[in-house]
Order: C-alpha cells, then sequence, then structure tokens
C-alpha cells in the first residue's frame, strides 16, 4: 500500500510517498509537472514521514547537506543509473548533463540524462536541482526554473561541510524487506 503525507517547504508544501517497506519512493512539489494525483488505496499517515520531514526542515535551515533515508525509485535501468548518479553530486556544486553522461559511460547521452532527469520522482533528496546546461543555464525542472534557481541559490549560501550522512545507497533499510512485487518495480539507491 503506498503512504502519503503532504509536507511543508519554504517552496510549497510537497507530496511524499513511501512504499509498503518504508522506503521513500516520491517527493514532488504538489503544483509540479510529474506530480501524482493520490489514487484509491492511498493512506494518509504523516507520522510515517517524521524522518523525512526533520531532514528537509534542516536542509531548507541549512543545517543539513546530505540525506540519509531509505529510498526506493521506480524507473528503467538506464532512469536508476542516472539517480545515483545524481545523488552523489555533492551539495552546493553543479553538474552539466552532458557531464553526467560522460560520468555514464556514454558522452553522448547528454539528451538521455535529461530526459532521466526529468523523471526523478524523489525531488532534493536525489538533486535533480543540481543539474544544469552545459552553458551554465538552468535548463529544465519538473517543479519549475525558479524552484531550481532558489535550490542552487540556497545551497550556494550555505556551508559545504557534509553535517548529516549520505544517501543509504547499499542497503535495505531495518526491518522488513520490501515485498516481492515492490522488488521487482523498484531498486534501492
Amino acid at each position: 500500500m503506498t503512504r502519503f503525507a503532504i509536507l511543508p517547504s519554504p517552496l510549497g508544501d510537497m507530496l511524499a510517498l513511501a512504499g509498503t517497506g518504508g522506503q521513500i519512493t516520491g517527493l514532488y512539489f504538489r503544483d509540479g509537472r510529474r506530480t501524482p494525483a493520490p489514487e484509491l488505496g492511498w493512506a494518509r499517515d504523516e507520522d510515517s514521514f517524521e524522518p523525512l520531514s526533520s531532514q528537509l526542515d534542516a536542509y531548507f535551515t541549512g543545517q543539513l547537506t546530505h540525506f540519509d533515508l531509505p529510498l526506493c525509485s521506480a524507473g528503467t535501468e538506464y532512469q536508476r543509473r542516472v539517480w545515483a548518479a545524481l545523488a552523489q553530486v555533492p551539495y552546493g556544486q553543479t553538474v552539466s548533463y552532458g557531464a553526467l553522461a560522460r560520468q555514464l559511460g556514454n558522452p553522448g547521452a547528454a539528451r538521455a540524462v535529461g530526459l532521466a532527469n526529468a523523471r526523478n520522482p524523489i525531488s532534493i533528496v536525489v538533486p535533480c536541482h543540481r543539474v544544469i546546461g552545459s552553458n551554465g543555464a538552468l535548463v529544465g525542472y519538473a517543479a519549475g526554473r525558479e524552484r531550481k534557481q532558489w535550490l542552487l541559490g540556497h545551497e550556494a549560501t550555505r556551508p559545504t561541510e557534509p553535517t548529516g550522512q549520505t544517501v543509504n545507497d547499499t542497503t535495505a533499510p531495518a526491518g522488513e524487506p520490501p515485498a516481492a512485487s515492490e522488488r521487482q518495480r523498484c531498486a534501492l539507491l
């Protein structure tokens, strides 16, 4: 069952989603282009999202530069590779679509990186806002370029020394592993 919560942020309310295993499966600005609408069978559960809410608050107040949350992103193998690479872009830094494509071993795939970046279901935590055009332009952001500019400005004015832990990218969260159907549709970042 999908659980959800509406979380406040300085940039507007966000829709948070989690699967049965407790992993965060989505974080969207409510008025973003790719934000899913709540569906029948989804359960509103604000309490389950306390770790995410606390870490977002710390991020927005400049006290956290790395998130430490269990993540589970549904996507193609290539999309998941791009999202894993996004999770490694340091706080306060940017990377171009082309540079990310070269890092993934396919220098001609800047457009494919851009398409995968646009489908990132876990904004801010998986920092798709840190990807820019090769000329430094703030191109594309599903939640709007104004938000992208704000996020990059926010990170540029904060200390860049990590005050949190890195994204949990190799282990499943404590407790029960995700159900078999969930393991098949997503990969842990």
